[in-house]
């Protein structure tokens, strides 16, 4: 009879019914490794956008900027204008040793003087990783016209700040400003504020406004609010290009029931060093500012322009920043 597994049939390969394999689809590495981080300070909330502004100024402004050393510089600012009178500052900047990071050391101690007396002097200094106190002060005809210090405090993902300005025991005045920021995640930052003030001109004595806050930042653009009983600020900066920045701002009073929408860009020309800043708003204003960096000369031409339709205004500016 024989064997029968040996007279059987081989078995059939098995057959390939064509399935794909599987998709493998790659981790998101940007989200994953993305690494919330000190989402600065209240004041630096709208800064991108605000930086995209022009700065307008009227008549003929003169700057002269001489470093004396590496860490003291001195610099004379001279205004003529037809509206208001001249005035001649003589400013002054010193910065210390203590390097608290890029470009940033500890202390700065910074002010100016006009011709009749008035000064203007900050102090700014690192206690150090994390604390950090500001000093501000202004002073006429000898007098203490405003003071205030400033202590922020940054974590690795949150900053606190107090602000105590003109306080006087005495008379029972004096204002307090806490501010409070958190990264949530890497690109969204929320916070909230606290003013309170106590005078004997308030109804009652005392009064406290309470604001929040938020933010959200994508690789080239940001928006950005505030909100709260008096007040409502919305702010969007947007990078088209290298050369080429968009902010949009619209802020309300709800004491003064007033609104105000603006349009702002910048437009940046490295070859040809020159800046450019324009804007316009609702209040029928539209404004510009033009840098031109005049090399190898070591000069800073500016030219500011500002015209309101409404009321049929014009102001000229021209600067020159030497040094």
């Amino acid at each position: 009879m024989g064997n029968v597994l040996a007279s059987s049939k081989p078995p059939l390969p098995e057959k390939d019914i064509g399935l794909p394999p599987l998709k493998t689809y790659p981790k998101d590495e940007d989200n994953n490794n993305e690494k919330i981080e000190n989402p600065g300070t209240v004041e630096e909330l709208h800064k991108k956008c605000k930086d995209v502004f022009p700065i307008n100024f009227g008549g003929a402004k003169i700057v002269l900027n001489k470093g004396l050393s590496n860490h003291f510089q001195v610099s004379h600012t001279i205004n003529l204008s037809s509206s208001d009178p001249g005035s001649y500052k003589f400013g002054a900047t010193y910065v210390g040793t203590k390097v608290v990071g890029p470009g940033d050391a500890c202390p700065l101690l910074l002010g100016d003087i006009d011709a009749s007396g008035n000064l203007n002097a900050n102090i700014i200094h690192q206690f150090g990783q994390r604390l950090r106190l500001k000093f501000q002060s202004q002073v006429q005809r000898n007098t203490f016209v405003a003071y205030q210090l400033t202590g922020d405090y940054r974590g690795d993902s949150y900053t606190g700040s107090l602000t105590v300005a003109n306080p006087n025991i005495i008379n029972k005045t004096g204002i307090l400003v806490a501010h409070y920021l958190q990264n949530v995640t890497s690109r969204i930052a929320l916070g909230t504020e606290l003013i309170y003030q106590c005078s004997p001109h308030i109804p009652g004595g005392q009064i406290a406004i309470l604001s929040m806050m938020a933010r959200y930042t994508d690789k080239n653009s940001q928006w950005s609010t505030t909100f709260g009983q008096t007040k409502f600020q919305l702010c969007y900066y947007a990078k088209a290009s290298e050369q080429l920045q968009f902010g949009v701002e619209l802020e309300s009073n709800f004491r003064l029931q007033e609104s105000c929408a603006t349009i702002a860009y910048q437009v940046d020309l490295p070859k040809a060093d020159l800046n450019f800043k324009g804007m316009i708003d609702s209040n029928w204003n539209v404004g510009a500012v033009l840098e031109k960096k005049m090399l190898p000369l070591p000069f800073t031409l500016s030219i500011s322009g500002l015209l309101n339709h409404h009321k049929n205004l014009f102001q000229l500016g021209l600067g020159f920043v030497l040094g």
